[in-house]
């Protein structure tokens, strides 16, 4: 059934690549056809995910198209360009569709794809499109993590993986040749953000492949259609490409790392301070937030927050017996009670809050997705320099849960009042749940599994800690100061991220204004704001975000009074998936006023 899908969205692809139909037929004829429009936007979309499966094969595969198998794609600069030129072509089609002709549907689909396409083209044209690593992601990273969203069902599941694995030095030998150019043209990543980072390199590296993360796959029971010393020779099949081409590939990296692109490491932690930067972050405001906000607007915009929810802090900590909130941030800073001792209970304390919550949603929510999540901790050699915990997406398609991924190094710095809101955030209602249900819904496939607008995701993300308080999981002072905590951490967020990139902070400013406003550890404030530096515009989506949901939400409720229901309102934000803001803000007003007619 896939393989025949992928012969279609071939199909599709050819016809797409044609010259815009506009100019093949007179006006004349587009008019005698009053479907002409959707017709092509229909092409359009189909062809573009075909070319987007064709040029990133795990994410086909991870979506159960089998076209691609054993492929691992291109990670040069060269294809880059190949991909915004089609990205080109495919816009320029769309400019031929009047969107009024379109239904309700067809617009939103014109719009994100329009959007989408044209971020594309707009990113390829910085000097910072050879950025290819952060302190939050890598190549090397994400290849050891290829495996976690692809199917091992059968034989020839693993016959492609390891030949995915051979590959791994021509995707390092690309990526250094793209990350040399980072080099040459002043594009490099900044020193305060790479301390460590030469372990995530060497952590690959096992003196058994067989303990490798590589190896992973053939740690798992054995598929029934697999004789014993089939899968036994795959196994070895894979700890030799391990062993004499991942490894090789690996040191030649840390080596590369550590004599060429280590001593060229930037000084300046602004993205302004890079050729061409002031341009490049007002674009990533652009991208992240789907708003026209300025760097000033952002930054004003956050202290406001800062002072709203300190004061909301100082409320709690008082009603706490304490006589501040700097007195009770000390306090749940220090107190051991509220550090784990060893891995495994903050793993079970994590996991009994998101059972706990599971058992809370079907209060909140109409409709729940059909995909469960599982719990793993982060990977070791990763853990020390990255954050608190993550989501990754699971596939229906090819029977891969999503996962929460909890960090458990430094264990004096993951206090247990933050599981609530953490919890939230990553898994349910949060990450999972939204991601889940955008997987199942009635919609082109590019909007499933695509479509993935950070203000939308993590603005989501937010709001889901704040129905934390709904659902009466923040039931003891330290639990709700961990609320306000979180809550402000993304508050800081809007300060520090335009204050670094936008008006020439420090770290050591970035890291004061955190610790003075928040309850996060040393730890993750480090962590949080070299993320914040080596991936300008990101930190900016989760409050702007949640703002406006909030605002939906207050606006629904006092338009239809007693009548408002949360539980279809929550259905209604997240029922066409990810979206821009502004797309989101018109389908809450059209939902309002139908229910105001209906009453």
């Amino acid at each position: 059934m896939r393989n025949l899908f992928g012969s279609i969205a071939a199909a599709a692809l050819v016809v797409s690549l044609q010259a815009p139909l506009a100019a093949q037929q007179s006006s004349d004829a587009l008019a005698a056809e009053p479907n002409q429009d959707q017709a092509i936007l229909n092409d359009v979309m189909d062809g573009y995910w075909a070319y987007v499966l064709e040029q990133n094969p795990v994410l086909a595969s991870s979506v159960g198209v089998d076209d691609y198998a054993g492929q691992v794609g291109d990670y040069s600069l060269e294809a880059a360009d190949r991909q915004a030129a089609q990205a080109q072509r495919f816009l320029d089609r769309l400019k031929t569709i009047d969107p009024s002709a379109l239904d309700d549907n067809g617009q939103v689909n014109l719009a994100i794809l329009q959007r989408m396409l044209g971020e594309q083209i707009e990113s390829n044209r910085f000097g910072q499109r050879v950025v290819n690593f952060t302190s939050y992601s890598s190549w090397h990273q994400n290849f050891a993590g290829m495996a976690n969203n692809l199917p091992f069902r059968t034989k020839a599941d693993y016959r492609s993986y390891i030949d995915r694995l051979a590959q791994f030095p021509a995707i390092n030998a690309q990526s250094i040749a793209v990350a040399n150019q980072a080099i040459a043209g002043g594009y490099t990543q900044h020193c305060v953000t790479l301390q460590g980072f030469e372990g995530t390199i060497t952590g690959l590296i096992t003196e058994d492949p067989a303990e490798s993360r590589f190896y992973e796959p053939f740690t798992r029971p054995r598929p029934s259609t697999i004789s014993e010393a089939e899968f036994a020779a795959l196994g070895r099949e894979a700890a030799e490409v391990i062993q004499a081409k991942i490894y090789p590939a690996l040191a030649e990296q840390r080596d590369w790392y550590v004599r060429d692109y280590a001593p060229a490491c930037a000084q300046e932690i602004g993205v302004s301070a890079q050729p061409g930067g002031t341009d490049y972050y007002a674009f990533r405001i652009r991208e992240m937030t789907t708003t026209d906000m300025s760097a000033d607007e952002i930054h004003q915009l956050g202290l406001t927050e800062v002072a709203r929810i300190r004061s909301e802090m100082e409320t709690v900590a008082k009603a706490a017996g304490y006589a501040s909130r700097e007195a009770f941030i000390a306090h749940l800073r220090t107190d051991p009670q509220y550090y784990a001792d060893d891995a495994e209970t903050l793993m079970e304390k994590n996991a009994r809050q998101a059972k706990t919550i599971d058992g809370k949603l079907p209060g909140l929510f109409g409709r729940l997705p059909r995909l469960p999540y599982g719990l793993r901790a982060i990977p070791a050699e990763t853990a020390e320099g990255t954050t608190t915990a993550s989501y990754n997406p699971g596939s229906p398609e090819i029977g891969v849960s999503g996962t929460y991924y909890v960090n458990t190094s430094k264990l004096d710095q993951r206090p247990y009042w933050e599981i609530p809101a953490l919890t939230a955030h990553e898994s349910v209602p949060g990450h999972h749940l939204q991601i889940a249900l955008q997987q199942e819904l009635d919609m082109p496939e590019f909007r499933k599994q695509l479509a993935f607008f950070t203000a939308f995701v993590e603005g989501w993300g937010l709001y889901s800690e704040r129905l934390g308080i709904e659902m009466g999981i923040y039931d003891t002072a330290a639990k709700d100061m961990g609320r306000l905590s979180y809550e402000m951490w993304r508050a800081c967020r809007l300060v520090v991220d335009t204050g670094i990139h936008s008006k020439g902070w420090s770290k050591d400013r970035a890291v004061a204004f955190m610790t003075d406003n928040s309850a996060l550890t040393a730890a993750n404030i480090d962590a949080e704001v070299n993320r914040y530096i080596s991936w300008p515009g990101q930190a900016l989506a989760y409050k702007i975000g949640e703002l406006k949901i909030r605002a939906l939400r207050t606006r629904a409720e006092e338009a239809l009074g007693d009548r408002f229901d949360l539980r279809a309102f929550h259905d209604v934000v997240l029922g066409q998936g990810a979206v821009p803001l502004d797309l989101l803000e018109r389908r809450i007003a059209s939902w309002i006023a139908q229910e105001q007619q209906a009453s």
